[in-house]
């Protein structure tokens, strides 16, 4: 079984709508007499030491594929490696649409200064997000092997089962 890749198009949806939740939500939260919370900052150095991971467990495979390598690498751990580097870009697009989401509802009332206080923040949340989107995504093509035989073989055992029907 091949995996598909992760496109960007899926990454950009994913993040619109979890943008277009967010600003629902704290509109609402907002509209009730509450302040969108204080966006924390464990939150961005975890993103960012999550995408540093992600990018560190794939570089075996890449140099692997390169053939840098000197031990054999196994499939399974290439494989997980590919799907924790999905599942990043997944992450990192709906963190990057939450933040925006309450971005947007803060700027709405610039009056208030604490809102005035949350924007650079909830801007380099944002940020961090797009940065683990983006070292998903690299570490995904690391992990992308063109033309292989497996491609080849699939392709052949479509092409008998169609002859046959």
């Amino acid at each position: 079984m091949r995996h598909r890749e992760i496109r960007i198009k899926t990454l950009a949806l994913a993040g619109l709508l979890s943008a277009g939740l967010a600003f629902i939500v704290f509109i609402l939260v907002t509209r009730a007499g509450s302040l969108v919370p204080r966006p924390p900052v464990l939150a961005g150095i975890l993103l960012v030491v999550m995408g540093g991971l992600v990018l560190w467990m794939a570089r075996p495979v890449r140099r692997y594929l390169q053939g840098q390598a000197t031990e054999p690498l196994d499939p399974l751990r290439a494989a997980r490696v590919v799907v924790l580097a999905q599942a990043a870009a997944l992450t990192g697009s709906l963190a990057t649409g939450w933040y925006l989401g309450q971005l947007a509802v803060v700027a709405t009332d610039l009056s208030l200064v604490a809102n005035q206080m949350r924007l650079l923040p909830l801007l380099a949340l944002a940020a961090t997000g797009v940065a683990l989107a983006a070292a998903g995504l690299v570490a995904q093509r690391w992990c992308r092997v063109d033309g292989s035989d497996d491609d080849e073989t699939e392709r052949g055992a479509t092409r008998r089962e169609d002859r046959t029907h």
